[in-house]
């Protein structure tokens, strides 16, 4: 019953789902990569099945081995119906991934806009959390960025709601200095 649980939930399969959960699955049963049915929804991005899950009252806030749950990995991702959803059963946005960073983070150092903008104005995250390498979202999208621009608006973005650019990495080094090492003049222009 928990194999042909969370292949419904991979596949989207709601009527499958809704049978299995009758017969008695546990809603937040964990396989052996600790993935509940909801992070097997969110990552085939099965949107349907990741509602019906937040709708049945199943836990958003568990975690897989990899210290993923579907708030992180939607927004590392950029899948933002299933960040939306995830805001909406209540995730948590402090907890941290593997890399100690916020959902925030991984979204700014892969250009997800629509991602950051959203966990900006509608979540509690943390601007200006330093994750395990000792670097911001605002650092992250200097140095793992293209200066092109969705970093370019990311960083705009992260400005606007907070982004201390004064926070430097581990070694000393500022945004705007990574920024200036990398000529990207937009981000030199905003952080400057």
């Amino acid at each position: 019953m928990n194999t042909q649980w969370m292949r419904a939930a991979e596949q989207g399969d709601l009527e499958t789902m809704r049978d299995v959960l009758l017969g008695g699955v546990d809603l937040n049963m964990q396989d052996a990569n600790g993935r509940t049915a909801m992070m097997a929804a969110a990552y085939n991005n099965q949107i349907a099945a990741f509602e019906w899950l937040v709708n049945e009252g199943a836990d958003v806030n568990i975690r897989d081995n990899r210290l993923d749950n579907p708030f992180l990995y939607a927004g590392a991702e950029g899948l933002i119906e299933i960040l939306k959803l995830s805001i909406k059963a209540g995730a948590d946005t402090r907890m941290t991934n593997r890399f100690g960073g916020t959902a925030l983070i991984p979204a700014a150092d892969r250009g997800h806009v629509e991602i950051a903008k959203l966990l900006l104005t509608t979540t509690d995250v943390n601007v200006n959390h330093v994750n395990n390498l000792g670097w911001t979202a605002l650092i992250e999208a200097v140095i793992l960025g293209d200066g092109g621009p969705k970093h370019q608006q990311i960083v705009k973005l992260l400005l606007e709601h907070g982004a201390d650019p004064n926070i430097t990495d581990n070694d000393g080094v500022t945004p705007l200095s990574h920024a200036a090492l990398r000529g990207y003049g937009e981000m030199i222009a905003m952080l400057s």
